[in-house]
């Protein structure tokens, strides 16, 4: 993937992503988060199945692809999102957000114990960067919090590592010999399946929104947030690696923040603008270095 690509796939990502955490946080008081992510994932895996068939691109998966897409679809597209769900209960989304830019590195751990990839110094140089930055970022957001601050800071960090565990299987020997499309389609709809046992389990007969507002946000997070975006950021972390690829969620809560300014009226603080300044100095010192075969 040339580097142009690169940025213009992070830049996609970015802007999607930094969006979904509004629509998110307007959705968790409109019912059970675990019927909402449910509904979301099984659109998606609808609108999946329909992309790879649109492409011409075979449904039936390698070997070892139907257990991978398993496993996928249980640890992003159901433990992760029902984490994350409950985890904006007790702490502002931007929190979240924030703490989610960390993927980085359970993603280059992961990858170095599943695959054997190393992450270059210059990796680890920005990485050291950007965690500071996050830090303050993070400080920032901390500060603004309302609720049981640990619970949802111990939620998010388990959703973290289910989805870091999802990006690198799918980076495998493995999982790069599976079609890309139909891979994602499966793993959502299993994701959708396993969703919609766990909503039953927890909260009984299926709950639907009644108001256009929430299905409207129930279509975007489907297709926009998912459709679109999971294609794009798996194909990138095939390409430079599951460590340098999670690199979007640095960059995710800068862009979460800045429609929160238009959209909330969040304000801007020196310490913000310097933890977001940070971040992306190191988010630029990571991406920028050669790459080695092996890269994290």
């Amino acid at each position: 993937m040339s580097r142009w690509k690169v940025f213009a796939s992070f830049a996609l990502v970015s802007l999607i992503w930094g969006s979904t955490w509004l629509v998110i946080k307007d959705q968790i008081t409109a019912g059970p988060p675990g019927w909402m992510v449910t509904w979301r994932f099984a659109l998606a895996a609808a609108g999946m199945f329909a992309v790879a068939v649109a492409r011409g691109e075979t449904l039936r998966l390698g070997p070892g692809g139907m257990r991978l897409a398993g496993l996928v679809g249980l640890t992003q597209f159901c433990g992760n999102f029902q984490f994350v769900y409950r985890a904006e209960h007790y702490i502002a989304s931007g929190l979240v957000a924030v703490l989610y830019a960390l993927l980085m590195v359970p993603n280059a751990g992961f990858a170095r114990i599943m695959m054997g990839a190393r992450a270059g110094g210059r990796f680890w140089a920005g990485s050291a960067v950007a965690v500071v930055g996050i830090g303050v970022l993070m400080a920032r957001a901390w500060h603004g919090s309302r609720g049981d601050i640990a619970l949802g800071v111990v939620l998010t960090l388990t959703g973290m590592m289910c989805a870091s565990a999802a990006n690198v299987m799918q980076a495998t020997a493995v999982g790069r010999r599976q079609p890309l499309f139909a891979l994602l389609a499966w793993s959502m709809l299993v994701g959708a399946c396993a969703d919609a046992a766990l909503a039953f389990a927890l909260y009984g007969a299926p709950v639907l929104g009644a108001h256009p507002r929430y299905w409207a946000g129930v279509a975007y997070l489907a297709l926009a947030g998912s459709v679109v975006t999971f294609p794009v950021y798996f194909g990138l972390i095939r390409a430079i690696g599951a460590g340098r690829g999670a690199y979007v969620n640095v960059v995710v809560p800068v862009v979460a923040m800045a429609l929160s300014t238009v959209f909330e009226g969040y304000r801007w603080t020196w310490g913000s603008g310097l933890g977001a300044g940070v971040a992306m100095a190191g988010l630029v010192i990571a991406l920028t270095g050669r790459a080695r075969a092996s890269n994290g």
